[in-house]
């Protein structure tokens, strides 16, 4: 199997300037360098995820790394086969998390950094209050063993629910982890602005502990949400892979996310092979019904014609009755 490309994923707070300005040189580059992903660019810095050959991903890292203040960029580096990503999208957003940086800045606060081994080694204690910093449907596919789940459907509800959660419990420690480390830099702050003393956070995040070859994933189950075509990764090489998930529709094991047929829905739910096959990738009645009347908005029939896409719908017609009837029982 030959993996000649690279997905890489980083972050960098530093100060820039002009965003805007930086944001199209950078487009520039990633077009020249034939690479595909998602990168925002801040006044407050970068956060990237991007594919490409090894080739022009190690030039992409050699002149990133060359800007000023930008030569301790970390990046963590993955294998494939192919690109990951469909697109290459690269923005200037007002902020690069949910958190805005008046409220933390990782400059200025921050938790304590643990390398794999001693959060591995954190993880077994009893006087830790494990905090998956992601979002919940993210935690649904695979967290580390004990981590609350938080009740958050985006990460600017932290704060509310930190308060809402564990405003009583600020004599623990606060071990905090996320896919790649930049939201635990802010989510360590609140935690430190709102009076918790001993604050530490996973250095890397859940794909840095995946790849260290001395805890090699350990307390870790399921699999891990990535935000790019693979949807999930596994993070555990110490045990059989287990799937802790359940299929939204029939109650299965299931960890496949995939989206909801109906293009104005769209929305990602966990579906076993079976089920998406039965409804016909559908979440719910009132999906399949909207792509009956509109069947313009099914996803797998966009990139037809008009005369095509009617010939299709006609052929699927009895199919879309069958599931919504399956849907309603």
């Amino acid at each position: 199997m030959n993996k000649n490309y690279r997905i890489l994923l980083y972050y960098k707070f530093i100060n820039i300037e002009n965003p805007e300005e930086f944001k199209n040189d950078h487009l520039a580059l990633c077009k020249e360098l034939n690479l595909k992903g998602r990168i925002l660019i801040s006044h407050e810095g970068i956060n990237g995820t991007c594919s490409g050959t090894v080739e022009d991903t190690e030039k992409y890292m050699e002149i990133l790394k060359s800007y000023p203040g930008f030569s301790d960029t970390v990046f963590k580096i993955d294998e494939s086969e192919n690109h990951i990503f469909n697109k290459l999208h690269v923005k200037h957003k007002s902020i690069l998390t949910l958190l805005p940086e008046d409220e933390v800045n990782p400059n200025d606060i921050v938790g304590t950094y643990l390398k794999p081994k001693e959060f591995y080694e954190m993880l077994q204690r009893d006087d830790v209050i494990i905090v998956d910093g992601r979002n919940d449907y993210e935690y649904e596919i695979g967290h580390f063993r004990g981590a609350i789940k938080p009740d958050v459907q985006n990460f600017k509800q932290f704060p509310e629910w930190i308060d809402k959660t564990l405003g009583d419990k600020k004599d623990k420690k606060i071990l905090s982890y996320c896919t790649g480390g930049i939201r635990c830099e802010k989510l360590t702050g609140v935690f430190l602005n709102k009076g918790f003393n001993e604050v530490y956070h996973l250095d890397g995040g859940i794909v840095t502990y995946g790849k260290d070859e001395d805890v090699k994933g350990k307390l870790w189950d399921g699999k891990c949400y990535v935000f790019d075509n693979r949807i999930s990764v596994q993070i555990n090489r110490t045990e059989e892979d287990i799937v802790i998930s359940k299929c939204s529709i029939c109650g299965v094991p299931s960890d496949r996310y995939i989206n909801c047929r109906n293009d104005d829905c769209h929305d990602q739910f966990i579906c076993c092979e079976s089920c998406e096959d039965t409804y016909a990738g559908f979440c719910s009645t009132d999906c399949s019904e909207h792509v009956i009347k509109k069947p313009e908005r099914d996803s797998r029939f966009r990139l037809m014609n008009k005369k095509e896409l009617y010939e299709k719908y006609n052929q699927d017609h009895d199919m879309y009755k069958h599931v919504i009837e399956k849907l309603k029982k």
